[in-house]
Formats: C-alpha cells, sequence, structure tokens
C-alpha cells in the first residue's frame, strides 16, 4: 500500500510498504478514505519529538471497516467509522475512569506512572513516535486498528468524510479544553492559537454558553479564519504578550478571562531571543504560550493546555499560579470520552466542522502538503488528504 512515511525532520515521504495485518483478535484493518495532517504531527516532522526509524504518520483518519478479528463484536465488514487518536483497551483503570490517553495497555514499551521525557510515558497513540507505542498510523490507504471493541465509531451514511472526520482528534481536543475549564454558561473564554485546534474550541465554548469567545494568534488570516468559521473576537499578537493581556483584561472589566486555552504548544512563533533562552536552557521551544495564558487568566481561573510540552521548562511561574490560585489541567485529550456527544451535535447541525478545511491533497503529494502546512503557506489552516489519489 502508499502510505505517508517519516524518514527524519523535514523528511516525509509517499512510500510503498507492506500492507498492515490483524495481529489480535479484536483488531480490524480499515481502508482509510480520509485522513488529514494534525499541527501535532509537525512536532514530530520538526524533529522536536524524535522518531529515530522510518514510521507510518497520522492519527486523523477514518474509512471502511475491510476485515475485523474473530472478536470483534459490532463492527462487520463495509461499517463506516471515526476513529479516536489514542490507542486505548477500555478495560484498565484509566480507561474506566474515562482518560484513555492513560491507558495501561497499549504502550507495554514505554508506558509507566512517571511521566519522563524519554521513559514511562503514557498511553499509545496512533502514527506518533515509539514512544508512544510504535503504531503505524493513517495517513495511509490502510490501518491496523487495536482495540477496535472500544475506538472506532460507526457513522451515519448521510454525512460526509469531510463532515465526522475532526470527531477523530481536533473537535474533542478543544472540547476538551473547554470542558476542563468548567465553561457552564456567561463565562469570557480566551484561545491562544486560531490553528484547527483553537477553532474548535472555540466552536466548543459556544456550545457551552460561553458569553464572550477571544482567538489569539501572530497570523492575521488564521485570526480571520477563525473569526469566520466561529464568530469569535480576536486579537492579534504583534508586539508581545503583555499587549495581549491588556486587551484580554479590558474586554473583562480588569480581571482576565475565565478560562484560557493554550491550543499552541511548545513551538509557538519565536524571537531571536526566544531561541536564545531555549538553547541556554536546553529546552526544546518555548512556554511562552502557557505564561501568557497564566497572566491572561483571571483569579481562580481555569487554564487548560491541549498544547503539546514534551520536555521540562526552566522559570515556571509558580509564584503567580500560587498567588493568582490557578487551576491548571492538560494532557492528551480523552477523545472516547466525548466522541459520542459530538457526533450527535454534528448529526443535528448544531456545529459544522469542515468549514477550517483549506487545502484538499491526494496522499500523493505527501510532501508538499507538510511544507505547506509546516510553512503555513497559502493561507493555509487544515489539509485533508485522499490516500487513493
Amino acid at each position: 500500500m502508499k502510505a505517508a512515511v517519516i524518514h527524519g525532520p523535514g523528511s516525509v515521504q509517499y512510500d510503498t510498504v507492506d500492507d498492515p495485518k490483524l495481529i489480535e483478535k479484536d483488531d480490524i484493518i480499515l481502508k482509510v478514505t480520509s485522513t488529514a495532517i494534525c499541527g501535532s504531527d509537525l512536532h514530530i516532522y520538526s524533529g522536536g519529538l524524535p522518531q529515530p526509524r522510518p514510521m507510518v504518520l497520522g492519527h486523523e483518519f477514518m474509512g471502511i471497516v475491510e476485515e475485523t478479528g474473530s472478536m470483534v463484536t459490532h463492527l462487520k465488514k463495509g461499517d463506516r467509522v471515526v476513529v479516536p487518536f489514542p490507542i486505548a483497551c477500555g478495560n484498565c483503570f484509566f480507561c474506566n475512569h474515562d482518560v484513555p490517553g492513560n491507558c495501561e495497555h497499549s504502550n507495554p514499551e514505554n508506558y509507566g506512572p512517571e511521566g519522563g521525557i524519554l521513559t514511562e510515558k503514557g498511553g499509545a497513540l496512533f502514527g506518533y513516535t515509539d514512544l508512544y507505542g510504535g503504531y503505524d498510523g493513517g495517513q495511509s490507504q490502510y490501518v491496523r486498528v487495536p482495540y477496535a471493541n472500544y475506538g472506532p465509531r460507526v457513522v451515519p451514511d448521510n454525512l460526509t468524510d469531510e463532515e465526522v472526520l475532526f470527531l477523530t482528534d481536533i473537535f474533542p481536543t478543544g472540547y476538551t479544553g473547554v470542558d476542563w475549564g468548567e465553561v457552564k454558561g456567561g463565562e469570557t473564554v480566551a484561545i491562544f492559537g486560531s490553528g484547527p485546534v483553537g477553532i474548535m474550541a472555540a466552536k466548543s465554548a459556544w456550545l457551552r454558553g460561553a458569553a464572550q469567545v477571544i482567538v489569539v494568534d501572530t497570523l492575521q488570516y488564521r485570526l480571520d479564519k477563525a473569526k469566520a468559521a466561529s464568530g469569535c473576537t480576536t486579537i492579534l499578537w504583534e508586539d508581545g504578550a503583555k499587549e495581549v493581556v491588556e486587551q484580554i483584561r479590558a474586554l473583562t472589566q480588569g480581571r482576565g478571562a475565565d478560562v484560557c486555552i493554550d491550543a499552541v504548544g511548545f513551538e509557538p512563533d519565536r524571537n531571536f531571543a526566544d531561541r536564545i533562552k531555549a538553547t541556554i536552557n536546553f529546552e526544546k521551544g518555548s512556554t511562552k504560550v502557557l505564561e501568557a495564558c497564566m497572566s491572561a487568566v483571571r483569579r481562580s481561573g481555569i487554564v487548560s493546555v491541549l498544547g503539546v510540552y514534551p520536555v521540562n521548562y526552566d522559570n515556571f511561574p509558580l509564584g503567580q499560579f500560587f498567588d493568582k490560585g490557578i487551576i491548571l489541567k492538560g494532557g492528551q485529550a480523552p477523545a472516547h470520552k466525548h466522541i459520542d456527544k459530538l457526533l450527535e451535535y454534528v448529526v443535528q447541525g448544531k456545529v459544522k466542522l469542515d468549514d477550517i478545511i483549506t487545502h484538499r491533497m491526494p496522499l500523493s503529494q505527501i510532501s508538499d502538503a507538510y511544507n505547506i502546512f509546516n510553512k503555513r503557506e497559502d493561507g493555509c489552516v487544515k489539509v485533508v488528504l485522499d490516500p487513493w489519489k
């Protein structure tokens, strides 16, 4: 089959690889009909998350069940499904507590309670390095899906792939940021990052009854897309975090936002001084967005961290965290917990997901697709790929 394979930083190629095979009795083989590039994939593409051997990428995919293991109980050949991005057993302590990203069984080689930088990681993820299970992903024509009795969801025939594809990751992830923020109605939610996850967080904030949704980014075209897709208020990050925080406070009677969501992570746009600091401290990337969230949130507010932070960082604002009484939540989104509810929102027409797509490309152009998405060229916000072209 054909697949997108990472060969090192900056090198994703359209390769011929072996077809996947059933390994466990509760596996399925999925014929992929649509897949997408996620911002998290760029952390592998940049080298920020190491992957020493070639590997098929991709954790946002859907398709048609091609083959089922003997213990698969609720799926059959021909079913059309979306697949949540964490690989989770559905039976362990953490799966039973609705945190499948911490599954005890899916990442046996590298799992542990410590959460170290290169050891004792969480549960497995599709196409997301050997540290997270080493499973090939779905930027391919076929993919093996383990624990198929727990993950895949059948989707209605009357909905197109593009209408439901983002139930795999970015919609549940954006919704998780708002859910962690305990939004019940009437709050101001400030979202840093107007990429796909940030826009989905904005849509989710309205679904949860937010009174005001503010989105911050360094690129005007992304803010324009966020405003068109979600009806949010936008702030362009031009001169630094201080000016952004002041604007958010001005919109909230001086208090700050009730909830701030970091939808960027450790690889934000950075100036030369930021890069020098990271080099001196032996750090990957920067925590500048997280620090801005902690300043912009009100006292006793909540900061949700959806962006990836793979290492430890110096100068974490612990004093500010304590003095303001900030609640800080983060980690892999529990996609399985929310996917059924979110699918129902789509079915009922309460939310539209495909309006963030800017590029539709064949998988055969995967190298160009990653380059455009990484460099944010041609107004790129979200790339959807056809594996059969």
